[in-house]
């Protein structure tokens, strides 16, 4: 027997959890074929064959953790280990043939793991044969699956983890105010304009855009404007980066934004995508919320969120009244690296930016 270890994945991880085995004891696989889907921090990775062969032994189960250099698998040795030449007595009767591979992606089958539900059982309805995340939800309910308390994994875990850290570490404060936006037309991008006033904010009060060191009490400004864009997905938050914002065309803006939300939702971001940040936006009023309490995430000093637009009566200098769309805005902050004034005057460009009309 030959043991196969889990490989160094890079970017300094030191553990995995294993998402799904695409393979099972006693298969024949080749060289570079993937093996099992593993999830670390946020990315989802496939674990290939370092050499073709038959698998005596899986050596880790879906949903536990492995560390770095720990044993994945077992790989029979010997000579008909590579060729899936077929010994032994023949003159009994044949074994029942496999059964028809599970088409699944690693998410789903954490999901049916998490409910008990058994993918060989459940009639796929996506394209090609693939079960879909309704097809195991639906074979739960007809079993009368209730999901017990069981612990976080994957994404929601390593953002409790994040989170609990961060609320440890950061004094947070938070300023409240919101933005007129009656200027705006009615095809504008929400999101760009908030990129362009996060920019613009930075550049007001450079401070914002930098790393805290606790260690050294000392701050860093950062020479880019790196922005982790917030996203939600059924799976948990994702903080995808859209790199070098101020020194990317704004036409440009859009495309590179698409691309980070497909990537969130085929879980095909690397862990580079999603490290780096130096500021932080949300746009959580996307889904409902006006204003927010927000978590900055160290070594970064600030967040911005955005709340729901909706209608306010504003008085014009003749006395008349009338209504106009305001964007509400939550700007969270360190407190150990940022005075009330720097966050203010933040504020203060970045509405300045957003109350003008489309360019």
């Amino acid at each position: 027997m030959s043991t196969f270890a889990l490989p160094d994945l890079g970017e300094g991880l030191q553990e995995a959890e294993i998402v799904s085995w695409h393979v099972a004891e006693g298969d024949h696989v080749v060289v570079d074929q993937p093996l099992v889907a593993v999830e670390t921090e946020k990315a989802v990775v496939e674990v290939p064959s370092p050499q073709a062969g038959h698998i005596a032994r899986l050596l880790a189960k879906e949903g536990q953790r492995v560390q770095v250099g720990a044993p994945l698998l077992e790989f029979e040795e010997g000579p008909h280990a590579e060729t899936g030449t077929v010994v032994g007595d023949l003159s009994g009767s044949a074994p029942a043939s496999r059964a028809m591979p599970v088409r699944a992606a690693p998410a789903v089958r954490a999901r049916a793991r998490e409910l008990g539900v058994d993918l060989a059982r459940v009639t796929p309805t996506g394209p090609e044969g693939t079960i879909s995340l309704a097809d195991v939800l639906a074979a739960a309910s007809r079993a009368g699956a209730v999901p017990t308390a069981e612990a976080l994994r994957g994404v929601r875990r390593t953002m409790a983890t994040n989170m609990a850290h961060a609320w440890r570490e950061v004094v947070h404060a938070t300023l409240h105010d919101e933005a007129d936006i009656e200027a705006w037309s009615a095809m504008e991008d929400v999101t760009c304009r908030l990129v362009r006033a996060l920019i613009a904010g930075c550049k007001s009060e450079p401070a914002l855009n930098a790393g805290f060191d606790a260690a050294s009490l000392s701050l860093r400004e950062n020479p880019r404007i790196d922005i982790g864009l917030a996203i939600d997905s059924p799976d948990g938050l994702f903080v995808p980066v859209l790199r070098d914002a101020a020194g990317v065309a704004a036409q440009e803006w859009r495309a590179k934004i698409d691309t980070l939300k497909r990537g969130v939702q085929q879980r095909n971001l690397t862990p580079t995508d999603l490290r780096g940040a130096t500021i932080t936006l949300s746009n959580f009023g996307s889904i409902a919320g006006r204003y927010a309490s927000l978590v900055v995430m160290p070594p970064q000093v600030a967040i911005l969120g955005a709340g729901r637009i909706a209608a306010r009566p504003v008085r014009g200098a003749d006395g008349s009244v009338a209504l106009h769309r305001a964007l509400p805005l939550s700007l969270t902050f360190d407190h150990r690296a940022v005075t009330g004034g720097m966050a203010a005057r933040f504020l203060q460009a970045a509405i300045a930016d957003l109350t003008r009309a489309s360019s």
